[in-house]
């Protein structure tokens, strides 16, 4: 136990996975997130946090990745409570709730995205991107592998990120933006990196050192980037006018 609190506390190397508490612990990282698990795992430099989502038993595959150097606080809580991520506060005004099987706006989508990117010091066009690239921009929208909503979070995903409803666009959206933000501290601003592992899981790149070589994701990053870029050329533009 102590090698593996060493670990933890420096974010040494350890050859294998120990385990590092069992009791519900709230974890703050230094991008400001609060969040809750049930235990966690050093594996390597990394620290597995595992959370419980409703009406489930344990998992050892219900997980976030996160350095441990991004750690700097963990506190021991009474009870396990839903998982839950906080965010940092924000200047930004709240955007409007839309109901479930009500279409946003654009002016609407636009409240959402910059709140989401203000909260998270995330470009408001790159959620855009990404939002285009998973959904379309349909709020109900559902792959074939059960991820949902308009940044098409799996189950798991939404429930760490503290979503109860992944069709509510306004959590959709929130949970989305923090999961990205984890991978984008993850990969050190690395924003292929960062979307890859967004699309194909922050276990395959880390299995392959980088993009994946699924055709599937790598046209993913290329669409996001693509689109992200055209914003940025489109705004330049009126900016010019």
């Amino acid at each position: 136990m102590a090698l593996c609190l060493k670990a933890f506390a420096f974010g040494l190397a350890v050859a294998a996975v120990c385990p590092l508490a069992r009791a519900a612990e709230h974890v703050t990282l230094k991008n400001g997130f609060g969040v809750d698990c049930v235990r966690r795992e050093a594996v390597g430099d990394k620290v597995r946090l595992y959370f419980v989502e409703k009406g489930k038993p344990d998992s050892d595959e219900n997980y976030m990745e996160v350095a441990a150097e991004s750690v700097v606080r963990v506190e021991t809580v009474a009870d396990v409570p839903d998982p839950v991520v906080e965010v940092k506060a924000t200047e930004v005004k709240a955007p409007t709730a839309v109901t479930l099987m009500t279409a946003p706006t654009r002016e609407e989508m636009h409240e959402m995205l910059a709140h989401a990117g203000a909260a998270h010091n995330i470009d408001e066009d790159l959620l855009a991107s990404v939002v285009r690239a998973e959904s379309g921009g349909q709020v109900r929208a559902v792959s074939r592998t059960g991820a949902q909503g308009l940044m098409q979070l799996m189950p798991g995903t939404a429930s760490a990120m503290g979503v109860e409803d992944s069709f509510r666009p306004e959590q959709n959206i929130s949970g989305g933006t923090a999961y990205l933000d984890l991978m984008l501290t993850r990969y050190h601003d690395n924003v292929a990196l960062a979307l890859a592992a967004y699309n194909a899981g922050p276990g395959a790149v880390d299995r392959y050192h980088g993009v994946p070589p699924f055709r599937e994701t790598r046209a993913y990053v290329a669409r996001v980037i693509r689109e992200f870029n055209r914003r940025k050329q489109m705004a330049t533009v009126a900016q010019a006018r």
